[in-house]
């Protein structure tokens, strides 16, 4: 599939907000919220300018209050603009709103501090599949770093390699949203993602809550009648590179934003999630010891490590699954997204 310029609107409300219309000069605008993001922000921004693609590219950078060296990264490419807001008003769907308000490209692709480009093309692939009838939203496929966890990176690769072919894009309507590959149906993520400008600003926009506004967007497409695609040839590399604590904290987020918006998440006991966490460690062994991508070190600390990151996910799950959505001190004092915001590690 070669790079194309998609189909877009034609004059939209001007970026800075005044409300006028203007015609938009740029194809697609490369939007990455960022907070603290030094240890691949470069990489990811470098990959990014290195694109092979026919039409014109705009990079965004939105900061939520850094305090690393994210800034500096940012200032010492001109090319890339920079918008900062107070951490306060940080918010997933709300940022990505923002940033399509911001765009002066007639397509916005999302990207992650941490998702970087597997290769130059990666535009292109992702964003072609908007030229097909009906389609107004793409996620792209994420390819685990060689440096990932192993619960995360076999995660990454069970996912996505259940929501298509490996080699061309995957278009789908709401037909299945209700039914048994509803997950794959419905999955969207927007550490790799891509939509019209005109559909986000007047169609549909992202909804703000704290967690799974892709999901919720990617519902909302469906249920109102567009389709969206999986773009298996747009590609990043990425592969939440977490710390066992964030990891159970972002589980229960995860789990406690889920059951916000509806979904029949299971409850857990105690012992239910120890003998999960002791399966799902017991089989990923397996799978470790057989494992190309990690040299023989490697594969020796994710056999020690690796339990651990099980356990989190299972005690997160349970967490989240069972505490009281009423309880508001509750649900702060476990959830990761609170503890950022009040500047707690």
């Amino acid at each position: 599939m070669s790079a194309s310029s998609p189909r877009g609107a034609g004059d939209v409300p001007a970026p800075d907000g005044s409300g006028g219309a203007q015609p938009l000069s740029v194809d697609v605008t490369v939007v990455i919220p960022t907070l603290n993001g030094e240890r691949f922000l470069a990489e990811v921004l470098d990959a990014v300018a290195g694109q092979r693609f026919a039409g014109r590219i705009e990079t965004l950078v939105i900061d939520s209050g850094s305090t690393d060296a994210t800034l500096r990264i940012v200032r010492d490419r001109p090319d890339v603009r920079l918008h900062e807001i107070p951490n306060a008003e940080f918010g997933h769907g709300r940022t990505r709103n923002l940033g399509a308000r911001l765009a002066r490209g007639r397509v916005v692709a999302f990207l992650t501090q941490d998702a970087t480009p597997a290769h130059d093309a990666w535009l292109g692939e992702l964003v072609s599949p908007l030229d097909e009838a009906g389609v107004e939203a793409v996620v792209g496929r994420q390819v685990p770093r060689n440096t990932a966890v192993p619960l995360l990176k076999y995660d990454i690769e069970r996912v996505f390699d259940g929501l298509g072919s490996a080699d061309e894009p995957t278009i789908v309507d709401r037909t299945g949203l209700d039914g048994a590959d509803a997950d794959a149906v419905g999955f969207y993520s927007d550490v790799n993602s891509a939509a019209r400008r005109d559909f986000l600003l007047r169609t549909i926009p992202y909804r703000d809550v704290p967690y799974s506004e892709d999901l919720l967007f990617a519902r909302d497409v469906l249920e109102a009648g567009y389709r969206k695609a999986y773009a298996p040839a747009g590609s990043v590399r990425h592969s939440n590179e977490v710390g066992i604590r964030e990891y159970a904290g972002r589980m229960f987020d995860e789990t406690v934003s889920l059951r916000r918006i509806g979904h029949d998440v299971p409850s857990y006991s105690r012992i239910g999630a120890l003998l999960r966490a002791g399966r799902g460690a017991l089989v990923d062994t397996g799978r470790i010891l057989r494992d190309p991508d990690y040299r023989m070190a490697d594969r020796a600390k994710w056999l020690v490590v690796n339990p651990a990151y099980h356990l989190a996910r299972w005690a997160g799950l349970r967490r989240g699954g069972r505490i009281d959505l009423g309880d508001a001190a509750g649900v702060a004092r476990r959830s990761w997204e609170a503890r950022q915001r009040r500047g707690v590690r």
